[in-house]
């Protein structure tokens, strides 16, 4: 068990996932100073639930991820800060917020590959990039800015890639929670296919002329 120096956030940080932050809140400041007072800077990001990001009571998941601090860019009336993320970690016990978040934490067991799982993260990676390619293509017809790119390269290391089609899945945040907390590589892989393939008629739906929504083709 440690003690980790922690940033909720609306989103889901998967393994092995870049994140950009936007800090300006002067306890994540504080934080932000801190770490870059290390070696080896790292914080926990956990989806928040419940509230909002800026101004604390707001109601945090007890699964979340490591992030290793790479950059810090300067902006107006703001920090950058750009990470990676590392491996997973479970929250035992939520300590005082001043001067910021913090958490005592356990780790994760890595999720281990099995090349009996290729042709599963194949099929994973195909309806992956096919849902976001039929989504970009909805999205283009109308002002909603496309945030997923479906030619996005994966890694060649296969618990890596796994994790990376789990964040270009376009998933919302909970479903993003729930590959977050998959247990085995086959499990993860089977759920990014289920959630895609339950998602796929709503993300690509496109406005009708009566002003509800009908298929995209």
């Amino acid at each position: 068990m440690r003690e980790v120096a922690m940033f909720p956030l609306g989103s889901v940080l998967f393994p092995h996932t870049p994140l950009l932050v936007r800090i300006f809140e002067p306890r994540y400041l504080t934080m932000l100073g801190r770490l870059l007072d290390e070696v080896d800077p790292r914080f926990g990001v956990v989806l928040i639930e419940r509230g909002r990001e800026v101004g604390g009571g707001d109601v945090r998941t007890g699964i979340g991820t490591f992030a290793r601090l790479i950059r810090v860019e300067a902006a107006n009336e703001a920090m950058y800060a750009v990470a990676v993320g590392g491996g997973r970690f479970e929250v035992a016990e939520w300590l005082d917020d001043d001067p910021h978040p913090r958490a005592r934490v356990t780790g994760v067991p890595e999720l281990e590959w099995d090349d009996a799982l290729t042709a599963l993260r194949r099929e994973a990676e195909a309806i992956v990039r096919r849902v976001v390619a039929r989504a970009s293509d909805a999205a283009s017809d109308s002002l909603e800015a496309v945030r997923w790119d479906a030619a996005t390269p994966l890694s060649d290391d296969p618990v890596e890639a796994a994790w990376q089609l789990a964040a270009l899945a376009p998933l919302g945040e909970l479903d993003r929670q729930l590959l977050l907390r998959s247990t085995t590589m086959g499990g993860l892989l089977r759920a990014i296919i289920d959630l895609t393939l339950d998602i796929e008629p709503v993300i690509t739906a496109r406005p009708a002329d009566d002003g509800g929504y009908s298929a995209a083709g």
